[in-house]
């Protein structure tokens, strides 16, 4: 299993990652993202050549050093300062808002406690700092929802953790953030693992009102 997690699973990952499909949303995603950014979960830094000219500087943590090994290299064409830095989400080692940006793509899903990741999220952000997020999880139609919750169980353990299964709106809001923006659909491909949801929260208290949401 550790040759496994340790070599197969962060190429694994690394591919699923740089699929084109996903290039528009990490575009809309990171490409927004300004002053000093934290990434969480930034893997193989496949988000870095996205961001776009408001983004000062880039933090990502993650707890793989096989991928953070491959973040290095995409790090290193980046045109603005990259600091990588191994470690959980769970407890972010910056102090008390000391960033505009936290962005978040793909990753909530396998974090093992999303809820505190997000929470310490919310610390680090500065005073009118904005979250950005793309994170797949469970979808509306009650059957593909069944099959979710049927197969997270077994597909958690041979995909580094990922649940199929987590409504990423409501961690977010439980989590203190007001959603401002938010959009909902299923990309191309099997719909227990494409149901996206795509946006930006900023810290309740003092955000506008959320608009309606809407659809790709």
């Amino acid at each position: 299993m550790a040759i496994y997690s340790h070599h197969i699973l962060p190429r694994l990952i690394n591919w699923v990652m740089g699929q084109a499909m996903l290039a528009e949303a990490r575009a809309r995603v990171a490409g927004q993202a300004r002053g000093r950014v934290l990434e969480i979960g930034i893997g193989s830094g496949r988000n870095l050549p996205f961001y776009g000219a408001a983004a000062d500087e880039i933090v990502g943590i993650d707890p793989s050093a096989e991928l953070l090994a491959m973040a290095r290299q995409a790090a290193a064409q980046s045109p603005r300062p990259v600091s990588l830095v191994e470690r959980t989400a769970e407890r972010l080692p910056f102090e008390d808002g000391s960033f505009d940006t936290v962005v978040v793509t793909w990753s909530l899903c396998s974090i093992p406690d999303p809820s505190a990741a997000l929470t310490e999220a919310r610390r680090v952000l500065k005073p009118g700092g904005e979250l950005r997020f793309v994170e797949h999880g469970l979808a509306p139609a009650p059957a593909v929802r069944r099959w979710q919750h049927r197969l997270t169980p077994l597909w958690s353990r041979c995909s580094g953790g990922c649940h199929l299964d987590r409504k990423m709106d409501e961690l977010i809001r439980a989590a203190g953030f007001e959603i401002t923006d938010l959009t909902e659909n299923h990309l191309p491909g099997p719909k227990i693992m494409t149901f996206m949801y795509e946006g930006t929260a900023v810290p309740s208290g003092g955000a506008t009102p959320p608009p309606p949401q809407r659809a790709w």
